[in-house]
């Protein structure tokens, strides 16, 4: 059983496995910490980004030969195959661990079977340490391994009455600016980004990540627009800001997208053929509510402000999922997993019941 010292470096290694939510995409974000027999910490590390050096081996060069006879405590269960980068239970056998604690089984692919690997080569071993967080973690990129398309993730800002526009249509700042900033934060952790044709019509929205901690650091985000009719060569997704001209049709920067579909079916394919493996849906309600009858949502966070409208367009429209026997349109029903005020809104994370995997 793990010990209350190898518990708490659990838990720096969850902290210092975040940073690299935002960078380390298509991989898990991981972190690791080294321990020497007294509990003392020897050295650290977190996966920056995709093709450079895993939490471990990043934690094992810095402990340098202190590892030897040490424990790594990882968030992640080690990797056991050779990618762009060699297998991580081999490093540590290497490098002289004597046991690893880690909290989350992994279901990748082709890098399950770590945990094994290591129990055959004499290293103690023992999982699902703060199983529960460390699950929670990585449960995007869970659901993405598992399922073989995007993490979907649908975003809605709405008034008390679940409203998301004025009465004429017209775009309002419904939410205060610490429900906003959060929701740039969702963008700078997502690989794509995606509304309809219809809000960018209306709204001509940017599409990019602003106001979030000057600490956080993000890989820019693919800009998609789901819908048949034309986006303008002047939108702004397109990423002309500055008066740039028009450009090639993945936009001035590469990162848009225009998927001429109304399938959220085509639309995940598309994306994941894309090497996108996290999908934000900002809407609008048409968009929002074509993804929640077609059953490819993963979470739904919603954030609430205290305002009542009366007018204006509802977060969701309609629905066509279709009951066990068929007939009329059924609810879809959420689990809700957290409630978090931010200044004067409310913050609502859920999940729909049965979710499509449930990673915990």
């Amino acid at each position: 059983m793990a010990s209350a010292t190898e518990i708490e470096a659990m838990r720096r290694a969850l902290t210092i496995a975040e940073r690299g939510l935002g960078t380390c995409s298509p991989n898990p974000a991981v972190g690791c910490v080294i321990i020497a027999d007294d509990g003392t910490v020897i050295a650290e590390g977190w996966h920056q980004r995709a093709g450079e050096a895993h939490a471990e081996v990043v934690a094992l060069t810095n402990a340098g030969q202190k590892a030897r006879g040490a424990t790594a405590i990882v968030t992640l269960e080690p990797c056991a195959h050779t990618g762009r980068t060699g297998p991580c239970t081999q490093a540590l056998i290497d490098a002289g661990i004597a046991r690893v604690v880690f909290g989350a089984s992994d279901r990748g692919r082709n890098s399950a079977g770590g945990a094994q690997l290591l129990s055959s080569a004499g290293l103690s071993v023992e999982g699902g340490v703060l199983l529960r967080e460390a699950a929670q973690l990585i449960y995007p990129w869970s659901v993405s391994q598992v399922l073989e398309r995007p993490f979907v993730r649908v975003k809605i800002a709405s008034s008390l009455d679940g409203r998301v526009s004025g009465s004429a249509g017209q775009m309002l700042w419904i939410t205060g600016p610490e429900a906003r900033s959060d929701g740039h934060r969702l963008r700078a952790v997502s690989d794509a980004v995606l509304v309809g044709t219809g809000t960018v019509n209306t709204d001509d929205p940017l599409l990019t990540v602003r106001d979030v901690d000057e600490h956080l650091e993000f890989t820019a985000p693919l800009r998609c627009v789901m819908g048949l009719g034309p986006v303008s060569a002047e939108a702004r997704v397109r990423g002309l800001s500055g008066g740039a001209n028009p450009a090639s049709e993945h936009g001035s920067d590469g990162l848009f997208r225009h998927l001429s579909t109304h399938d959220p079916q085509v639309v995940v394919a598309d994306l994941w053929n894309q090497g996108v493996h996290s999908l934000l849906v900002e809407g609008g309600p048409t968009v929002i509510s074509a993804f929640l009858s077609a059953g490819l949502v993963d979470e739904v966070v919603q954030y609430v402000a205290p305002i009542v409208l009366g007018a204006g367009r509802h977060c969701v429209e309609s629905l066509t999922v279709r009951g066990a026997h068929g007939g009329q349109p059924s609810p879809v029903a959420l689990d809700l997993r957290d409630v978090v005020t931010m200044g004067a809104d409310i913050r609502l994370t859920a999940r729909p019941v049965p979710a499509p995997w449930s990673g915990d």
